[in-house]
């Protein structure tokens, strides 16, 4: 999930100068019809939350693309495994020039394994355009699951999250993030995204301003990792908080918003909608009434004040 201006790898020594990927299998025979490509999450922070199934994915892949190759070096590394295939980078700059490569790879009877620098690949990480590709060209895609700083926040959250949406990260500039957050107002499921550190207070300033400032939230950092930390408050006392300056990698829940209350005037239409389908206009404001929590006989009135 990390928000990277540029990668920390221009280029890795298992690539050629064009960064392209051999189509022949791993051991330089033809293709025997194995070919896939493998979505794999790896650990956000928590070496121990790696899967026996990632272990073995990088010890066996034929072709391991990864976002950052020297931080999949050092995860496998960590893991004890030794990467038996060829390493590619594939980050958000070279992401467009890699993919007919390793679709050709794929196409060839080889497994290629796609890892980000943490969580899911495709989730506000490199992946889509290349999984789009191979389903295209109608070649298996499969995933390892695994960690996740979605759901992972969603649940340090403390929130009411049956039902949410993820909406990447907020955008950089005031007018546009303000935007990003009307369309959250009325929003009745819980909302998750991603910020940087040095940009949280500003982002929190214009949610207070936006969506109010009893809004509730939780802003989740460093999560799995040494120095994890959950706030969890109004979107008032959260931008108090992160006024004083915060590090690390940020994910924030938003509470959904609070079902709005129909006013009797806003009931009236649905009173006439009943009533043109049949029923009569006192019963239609009595269901009306005892479904909205008000009174049956404003409900009358209001409906004949219209109709004059």
């Amino acid at each position: 999930m990390e928000e990277r201006d540029a990668p920390t790898d221009e280029r890795d020594a298992s690539t050629d100068d064009r960064g392209a990927v051999s189509a022949q299998s791993a051991g330089g025979g033809p293709a025997d019809g194995r070919g896939r490509l493998i979505l794999a999450a790896t650990p956000l922070g928590e070496i121990g939350d790696a899967s026996p199934r990632l272990r073995a994915a990088i010890a066996e892949s034929d072709v391991v693309a990864a976002e950052d190759t020297r931080r999949t070096r050092a995860l496998a590394a960590a893991l004890g495994v030794t990467i038996g295939g060829r390493v590619v980078s594939f980050y958000d700059q070279v992401e467009s020039a890699r993919i007919p490569a390793l679709v050709e790879a794929v196409a060839a009877g080889e497994s290629v394994l796609l890892v980000t620098d943490a969580g899911m690949p495709s989730v506000s990480d490199p992946g889509y355009s290349l999984v789009d590709a191979c389903i295209a060209a109608g070649y298996r895609v499969t995933c390892l699951p695994g960690p996740s700083a979605v759901t992972t926040a969603l649940a340090l959250s403390g929130l009411p999250v049956d039902r949410f949406c993820f909406e990447g990260f907020a955008p950089r500039k005031q007018g546009k993030r303000r935007d990003f957050f009307a369309t959250l107002h009325d929003e009745p499921r819980a909302s998750v995204f991603f910020e940087s550190p040095h940009r949280l207070a500003a982002c929190l300033a214009d949610a207070v301003e936006v969506l109010g400032a009893e809004r509730r939230a939780a802003v989740c950092r460093e999560m799995t990792k040494t120095y994890e930390e959950v706030r969890r408050g109004t979107l008032g006392e959260l931008a108090a908080w992160a006024a004083e300056g915060v590090r690390g990698e940020i994910s924030v829940v938003l509470a959904g918003a609070a079902p709005r209350r129909r006013s009797v005037t806003d009931l009236v239409g649905e009173v006439e909608r009943r009533v043109s389908g049949g029923i009569r206009l006192k019963d239609a404001c009595a269901q009306v009434g005892e479904e909205e929590g008000l009174s049956k006989r404003e409900l009358y009135q209001a409906v004949l004040s219209a109709r004059e």
